[in-house]
């Protein structure tokens, strides 16, 4: 039996984040099953209210979380690209500003599993929710530099 459209949409979005990790000289991640369950269920739950809000486990620092919508079925890669986009934001002098922080939770070194979930609403946008453990984008004194790594060369 082939794969479900969830699976290959799952492993799409994993496949797009460790290739931009490699690029950081960061572990890959694993999909975690508990993980793809929330995510999919938090995804679910922002289609029934139409609204792009971050998760009250990702805002309590349970976990970290990115989120995307968009007014049409989006593939896993296109959704990773644009939240990896966002490097072009980052500087290190300044650690976390907003509009990087969907690119460095994708790269931070000490995730190791994510995540991921997608609901389709009945107007046929789509909501995305990639979910990661440990969360990443602490703020805390030194964490960014630790964790967010340059580009290899």
């Amino acid at each position: 039996m082939g794969k479900s459209v969830s699976t290959e949409f799952n492993e799409e979005v994993l496949k797009a984040h460790n290739e931009y990790r490699k690029q950081h000289g960061v572990p890959p991640l694993m999909l975690c099953k508990k993980l793809n369950r929330e995510a999919q269920q938090y995804s679910e739950a922002l289609v029934s209210t139409g609204i792009l809000k971050h998760s009250p486990e990702s805002s309590h620092g349970q976990c970290g979380e990115n989120l995307a919508w968009a007014s049409y079925d989006q593939t896993g890669k296109e959704v990773a690209d644009r939240w990896y986009s966002e490097i072009k934001n980052y500087n290190r002098q300044h650690s976390f500003t907003l509009g990087t922080g969907r690119f460095a939770v994708m790269v931070w070194k000490n995730t190791k599993k994510m995540g991921v979930g997608k609901a389709s609403a009945s107007d046929g946008s789509c909501f995305v929710g990639d979910r990661y453990f440990p969360a990443g984008n602490a703020v805390n004194q030194g964490f960014f530099e630790e964790n967010i790594l340059l580009l290899k060369k």
